[in-house]
């Protein structure tokens, strides 16, 4: 197991190295004056000519890159703004402050909006899955099967701008979304985020149930599975031992897809309830054409999906015993 996590993680810190060279190679070379982009909307010529001088825009690419590497491990020196300390991922000129910084101010809203839509999706997704996989073909599992199609075909922004009018506005059900830090109040932060956290999680438990399903009644039917009945095993026993192991593989790696993707920003409902989450923060980067912002964004949704996916591939030895990681 040592040797896989030593031997993923290098490779990962190769492909995060790629993507950053692919991404800042876009940015930076592909317009026509990337310091008149970098600059902001509200750009003056003396701001511009120091924003020129500090990305160093009449050097070679690959120089420009190789500074802006050595800065997330030194820092970097930006004139007429201050030092940008360790990691440095660049600085925004339109914000006058640094990426990092403000991607760190931002995260703790993501992580909170996505590890609790998470929770909420994967009990009702798989649960529900597990529901409809055991009564196959009877009314219960064609309900939760309708309801999930019914899932899928809705839209966040439609559903989130329902709630809020009918459970917020009208009825008082829930309090008006928003963020406060876990640390400062709890009970705060879980109810300020509780119905962002069941909206986003209506799309994504549709999936998981019909994932989960289709996956359990697979494994029902595997030999293995019928072997241990057979032997006579409960049915309890043989369902949560052997088929739900079993089905859990392409689930966890579902689960790393998406949870990567909502660590990158949840954009569409960080908008619908106006929460200043990392993927608000994309959006607000394109409007004002920040591109150092939008290269760190870009950076942390890469690196989330990445190593994430090196969690999932070890998850999978500890649900099924049939994988060896070497």
């Amino acid at each position: 197991m040592l040797r896989f996590l030593v031997r993923r993680v290098t490779g990962a810190v190769v492909i995060l190295l790629i993507i950053s060279a692919i991404t800042f190679w876009l940015f930076y070379a592909i317009p026509r004056d990337p310091a008149l982009l970098s600059c902001g909307k509200n750009c003056t010529p003396d701001v511009l000519a120091q924003v020129r001088h500090n990305l160093g825009i009449d050097r070679p690419l690959p120089v420009q890159y190789w500074h802006w590497l050595a800065g997330i491990f030194a820092g970097r020196n930006y004139s007429g703004y201050g030092f940008c300390d360790a990691p440095c991922l660049g600085y925004s000129f339109a914000n006058r402050e640094p990426v990092f910084g403000t991607i760190m101010d931002r995260l703790p809203t993501t992580l909170s909006l996505a590890f609790g839509a998470a929770v909420v999706f994967l009990v009702l997704g798989i649960g529900t899955g597990m529901i409809a996989a055991v009564r196959q073909g009877r009314f219960l599992d064609k309900f939760v099967s309708s309801l999930s199609l019914l899932g899928s075909s809705l839209q966040i922004y439609f559903v989130g701008y329902i709630a809020m009018f009918f459970l917020v506005a009208k009825l008082h059900l829930f309090s008006q979304p928003s963020y406060t830090p876990l640390t400062q109040d709890p009970v705060a932060w879980a109810s300020g985020l509780l119905l962002p956290w069941l909206v986003l999680a209506i799309i994504y438990t549709a999936n998981y149930t019909r994932m989960t399903r289709s996956q359990l009644v697979e494994q029902l039917n595997e030999d293995y599975v019928r072997t241990a009945r057979a032997k006579g095993l409960s049915r309890a026993n043989v369902f949560f031992r052997f088929a739900w192991r079993g089905a859990m593989g392409p689930i966890v790696t579902l689960f790393g897809i998406d949870l990567g993707g909502l660590m990158g920003g949840a954009i569409i409902t960080e908008a619908t309830f106006s929460m200043q989450g990392i993927g608000r923060l994309a959006v607000d980067s394109v409007d004002k054409n920040d591109l150092p912002m939008l290269l760190g964004v870009t950076l942390l949704a890469a690196g989330a999906i990445v190593f994430l996916n090196i969690a999932v591939d070890a998850v999978y030895a500890l649900i099924d015993p049939r994988i060896r990681l070497a």
